[in-house]
Order: structure tokens, then C-alpha cells, then sequence
């Protein structure tokens, strides 16, 4: 394998361990959204933070990217609480809020267009160690409540606060298309009834072709990883349910 391969395969495969077994949560639970609300939280709290503090220590803006993960989790934790009927339509509100904030956050910051462009669509070809250490921590953790006592991931304090810690960490490594389609689509193909291994199988492979066509074609990583790992998770619905 190219050395260039090594840190964006590991962010892949890492990012979907640690995603998966929490986007089976988010279907099951009806929240589908709180990926991109969470994740928009996150950022904005970066893209303000950076517009009044001019450094960029990344263990900094990672506690920062968490408290802004936590808080928008606990307002979709009480949302869905609170108001179980409207709460995909709150949580979508909440996303354009966290948009919005994130926006106003960038035009503060000298290059908060390009900080925004990457917090969406990150060049996964250009992940640090930093950022790949941690999404792998996340993995391992997730997988230690996965597989270790499953039901934890079940109860409301187990799943908000892992996915808030979980988003935080991806967001800057993967960006937020990438981050949302390694949560949804191999929890589609789970949903049909198939193994965990062949879900999370065959979106590393689609993964796989869209970096690989990123390299080929010169194009962003990000953005051709998860267009291939949203048609990975269209195509569930037409495999035969399990």
C-alpha cells in the first residue's frame, strides 16, 4: 500500500467502526438528523473559537468541538423527549441553527471559508496522525460497548454523550458528508437484516473506490468517498431483506 493511503484507510475504517454501531441507534431511535445537527454544533464552536483566539492547538479545538458536540446532544436528547412527534423536524431546525452559527462564525475567522469547506467535506487524503489516533481511540471505545455489553448503547446517557464524543472527533478528520454516510449507510444494510461484518465490509470497500477515484482523478477525497458511500447505502433497498 502507498504510504499516501495509510492515515485516509485507517481514518475509513475507524471512523466507520466507531460510526456504525451508533447509526443503528440513531434508526432505531428515529433521529436521523443528529449527526448533521451535532456536527454543525461542532464546528461552530471551532469557526468561533478561531475567529477570537488565533492559535490552533488541536487538543484545544478538540475540547472545544466537544463542549459544542455535548451541548447540541443534550438539546436533541430533550427534544426528542419532550416533543417525540416533531423532533426529526427539531432537529433539522437545530442543524440550520448550528449552519447558520457556523457561517457567521466563518466570516469572523481570516480563513474561515476554507476551515467551513473542510469541517463539511474534508481531503481525508491529507488526515494528520493526531486526528486518526483519536477517531481510532473512538472506534475502540465504541466497540467495547458494542460487542463488550451492547445494551449500554441502548440507554439514553450511554448513546448522546458516545455520539457526542464520537461526532466531535470524526467531523475534523472525515468532514460532515463523509462523517454522516459512515453512520447511516451501513446501518441501512444492517437494518435489512444483514451481519455487521458485511455491512461494515462493503462500505470500507465503497470507501475504498472513492478514495482511490479521488486519486485518479484528482478530485477531493472527501466528497467521492461519501457520494460512494451514499450509493452503498441506497443500494440496501434493493438486497433482499435478512
Amino acid at each position: 500500500m502507498d504510504i499516501w493511503f495509510l492515515f485516509p484507510t485507517l481514518a475509513l475504517l475507524a471512523g466507520l467502526l466507531a460510526l456504525a454501531p451508533l447509526g443503528a441507534q440513531v434508526l432505531r431511535r428515529g433521529v436521523v438528523f443528529i449527526d448533521l445537527a451535532v456536527a454543525q454544533a461542532a464546528a461552530a464552536a471551532v469557526l468561533w473559537l478561531g475567529a477570537f483566539v488565533h492559535h490552533e492547538d488541536p487538543w484545544v479545538m478538540q475540547a472545544i468541538a466537544g463542549a459544542g458536540a455535548l451541548g447540541a446532544t443534550w438539546g436533541v436528547a430533550w427534544l426528542a423527549r419532550r416533543w417525540p412527534e416533531q423532533r426529526e423536524a427539531l432537529i433539522g431546525l437545530l442543524y440550520v441553527a448550528g449552519a447558520a452559527l457556523a457561517l457567521l462564525g466563518a466570516r469572523l475567522h481570516p480563513h474561515g471559508k476554507d476551515h467551513l469547506m473542510s469541517l463539511l467535506a474534508a481531503d481525508v487524503l491529507w488526515a494528520d496522525a493526531f486526528q486518526v489516533g483519536l477517531l481510532c481511540a473512538c472506534a475502540l471505545a465504541v466497540w467495547f460497548f458494542f460487542a463488550g455489553a451492547r445494551q449500554r448503547l441502548a440507554q439514553d446517557r450511554y448513546f448522546y454523550v458516545s455520539f457526542a464524543l464520537v461526532a466531535s472527533v470524526s467531523v475534523p478528520a472525515l468532514g460532515l458528508f463523509l462523517v454522516f454516510t459512515c453512520l447511516i449507510a451501513p446501518a441501512l444494510w444492517m437494518a435489512r437484516g444483514h451481519s455487521v461484518g458485511r455491512a461494515l465490509g462493503g462500505a470500507f470497500a465503497a470507501g475504498l473506490l472513492g478514495l482511490a477515484a479521488s486519486w485518479g482523478l484528482d478530485a477531493p477525497s472527501g466528497a467521492l468517498m461519501a457520494l460512494a458511500l451514499a450509493l452503498f447505502g441506497v443500494s440496501s433497498l434493493f438486497s433482499p431483506a435478512r
